[in-house]
């Protein structure tokens, strides 16, 4: 049965974790991959959070034994996160799941499931095509998401139409191979642009997305879009 694993980087989400990791360790879950012949494994990833997540963490996974924790000495970014659990991954397929509640886990087994039958290298859970419940955008959020998303599709002669989305699976063997090294947030962009130069083979599907404000502790701001920019045409060139 291919094994999919799951990277959820965390830093400073104290608040969000015990909801969160009840839905990934819970039994339905479990089931809802098994269902589409899959299994499944957790790795967190604690960010050097300076609250008490990862103490969290480690006692959570004492009671879970499909979860494993990786811990960073101090903060680093999310493109950083993911470059240590993919160290640690042991799945034929790699998904990213955020540790806040703006994406449903029970929407990604049928996602993955594209790639275990060989239709597709990587899917996209995209945020802005009808057909789930998607909360509104913050404006400039949104205008900013559509334009990186229209510059990745001309730089890579491609259509996606939710490049930044959080909601991405690969195949494990292609995601190693890219030579990825983005620390932060450009680490969207980055693999975005690495497997469309490399041909992969990258599908789009609908999800819900229950979006978080700053308040709630939503991380990204729209100055890292200038980032996001560089790198995609860093990487074209």
């Amino acid at each position: 049965m291919p094994l999919v694993s799951i990277l959820i980087p965390v830093f400073n989400e104290l608040d969000w974790l015990p909801a969160r990791f009840e839905a990934l360790c819970s039994p339905d879950l479990q089931a809802a991959y098994a269902q589409v012949g899959l299994a499944l494994e957790l790795i967190a990833i604690n960010d050097g959070s300076t609250d008490d997540s990862g103490a969290w963490l480690t006692m959570f996974a004492q009671s879970h034994p499909q979860l494993r924790v990786v811990h960073l000495a101090q903060n680093r970014g999310k493109g950083a996160a993911i470059h240590a659990g993919l160290e640690h991954a042991r799945g034929e397929i790699i998904a990213i799941q955020d540790a806040d509640l703006e994406y449903d886990p029970h929407e990604y087994p049928p996602l993955a499931q594209l790639i275990a039958q060989g239709h597709a290298d990587a899917v996209y859970g995209t945020r802005l095509v009808p057909g789930k419940p998607v909360r509104a955008f913050n404006i400039w959020h949104y205008w900013g998401n559509q334009f990186l998303s229209l510059v990745t599709n001309v730089l890579y002669n491609t259509t996606l139409s939710d490049m930044e989305t959080g909601c991405k699976l690969f195949r494990a063997e292609l995601l190693k191979s890219l030579d990825l090294r983005e620390n932060r947030f450009e680490f969207e962009p980055e693999v975005t642009a690495k497997l469309l130069k490399a041909g992969a083979r990258l599908f789009e599907a609908p999800i819900s997305y229950h979006g978080r404000d700053a308040h709630q502790g939503k991380k990204i701001r729209w100055t890292d879009g200038f980032g996001a920019l560089w790198a995609l045409m860093k990487y074209r060139i």
